[in-house]
């Protein structure tokens, strides 16, 4: 679903990302583990058109789209979320999904104008998707509620929503876990798992947490000073002398 050939970024002379490659295969739950300036994040960026690379290719799903602009990405169903959320805070819960759809009718004055009846066929039915999402999400009783009130947890729920209201077929998880308690983890862990499973929803994890790599990714891709280091099952990399190196800086460390 992506493929990341030979990239590279650098910032005022730091080197980012050095020549850097990875695959994330269709229909799995990919997990991107490293210690802090590894460059995960600058490769997120890079793959979600945020950033655009000095040198190198991305692809998705076979074609080139290296440079592609995020809004671009999105309408050939990428979707990237963040570490802080990133809601409409004083929309309602409903209305922060109901605006995600692409190509809505009513969104142009034309459009709104002359075919009304057809704008308001095409807005009852995302509401009973928006509603459906919702109790997918165990969110229906916070419909009405602003945003910007939920908890950490049910923010990041929230973005789930909205990638399941853009028809994404490949999510980038910018550190899930983080600020979410362990109940509210799980539940996000399940609906993730259901979506991959039922839906085919292929997804790319960032994550420090290790018990979620464990639960949900496999295979794990590990990143070191701007490159990838290793990949496999999370087992096989807690071995790799390398792997303990770049998070302890020693390969004698235990853990």
């Amino acid at each position: 679903m992506i493929r990341v050939s030979n990239v590279s970024l650098s910032f005022g002379g730091v080197h980012a990302l050095q020549n850097c490659s990875l695959v994330v295969e269709p229909g799995t739950i990919t997990g991107l583990i490293g210690p802090n300036g590894a460059g995960k994040t600058t490769l997120f960026n890079i793959v979600a058109g945020f950033l655009r690379p000095w040198r190198g290719r991305v692809e998705l799903a076979g074609e080139d789209v290296t440079g592609l602009p995020p809004h671009v990405l999105f309408r050939r169903g990428l979707v990237r979320t963040f570490q802080i959320p990133h809601e409409f805070s004083t929309l309602t819960v409903l209305e922060n999904l109901l605006v995600v759809p692409r190509g809505q009718s009513g969104e142009g004055l034309l459009g709104a104008w002359a075919g009304a009846r057809r704008v308001a066929i095409e807005e009852d039915a995302l509401r009973r998707r928006a509603e459906e999402t919702l109790e997918f999400l165990n969110l229906a009783h916070l419909r009405d509620a602003p945003a910007g009130t939920l908890s950490g947890g049910q923010k990041k729920l929230l973005e789930l929503g909205r990638a399941m209201m853009a028809d994404a077929r490949v999510v980038l998880l910018d550190e899930p876990a983080a600020g979410v308690n362990r109940t509210l983890m799980n539940d996000l862990a399940e609906r993730i798992r259901i979506l991959n499973r039922e839906r085919g929803v292929t997804f790319f994890v960032i994550e420090h947490d290790m018990n979620l790599i464990a639960a949900l990714c496999d295979p794990v891709i590990v990143m070191s000073q701007g490159q990838v280091l290793t990949q496999g099952a999370l087992d096989e990399i807690r071995r790799d002398a390398r792997v303990v190196e770049a998070y302890f800086g020693t390969a004698g460390a235990g853990g």
